[in-house]
């Protein structure tokens, strides 16, 4: 099967991909506060691999930097949604980041630093993220860039009036969606409502 044919990408070469979900020690409020402006590095296929879909988170929690999973927060929805989109033939854990390269999947954030609410990051560091991105999708080249938080996007890239959904602005050849925040702290979004954005998302791109 090619490995570009929805929905089932080729699994990753990992010995048992469909091993039980990695179970990890919880960080201790003195690792959280250690993790303050922390980087992770961005979850990406090797260059010249087929990359289907790149998402963007805002910035790392203090607990994704404290362990170096994206999405890491319990309680954040990102991962169960991901599964129940069909992107990931099971939950994966966020331990299992690495897995996402094998079906063609990524993530990235618009700022690399961690800190303990979204809030506290200012608008000259989103927008320079928002360069660093197009750089990015410039050299990878993904067939959708799937940014998770419209109110970052909108500073980032000076799309004020810009929805959740697909974005009318494409970055060279990417396509561009807006999904929201799947943070737990979120209210105004569910984990079926974040689901079936991106299962929408799918059928739309072909991803």
């Amino acid at each position: 099967m090619k490995p570009s044919q929805p929905p089932r990408a080729p699994r990753p070469g990992v010995t048992r991909p469909e091993a039980a979900p990695v179970r990890a020690r919880r960080p201790s409020p003195a690792d959280l506060a250690a993790a303050a402006n922390r980087t992770i590095p961005d979850v990406l296929p090797p260059p010249g691999a087929l990359l289907r879909v790149l998402f963007c988170g805002i910035n790392p929690s203090l607990y994704s930097a404290a362990t170096g999973w994206h999405f890491a927060r319990p309680g954040n929805r990102f991962w169960p949604a991901l599964h129940l989109s069909g992107f990931t033939p099971r939950r994966l854990a966020p331990a299992e980041q690495d897995l996402l390269a094998g079906y063609g999947l990524g993530i990235t954030n618009l700022v690399a630093r961690a800190t303990a609410q979204a809030a506290e990051l200012d608008p000259a560091e989103l927008r320079a993220g928002g360069e660093r991105l197009a750089a990015l999708i410039a050299e990878r080249r993904p067939r959708v860039l799937a940014v998770a938080g419209v109110t970052a996007y909108r500073t980032a890239f000076g799309r004020p009036r810009a929805a959740i959904g697909p974005q009318p602005e494409h970055l060279g050849a990417t396509q561009v969606w807006v999904l929201p925040n799947p943070s737990g702290l979120n209210a105004h979004t569910t984990g079926p409502k974040l689901a079936a954005l991106m299962r929408e998302m799918r059928a739309a791109t072909g991803t």
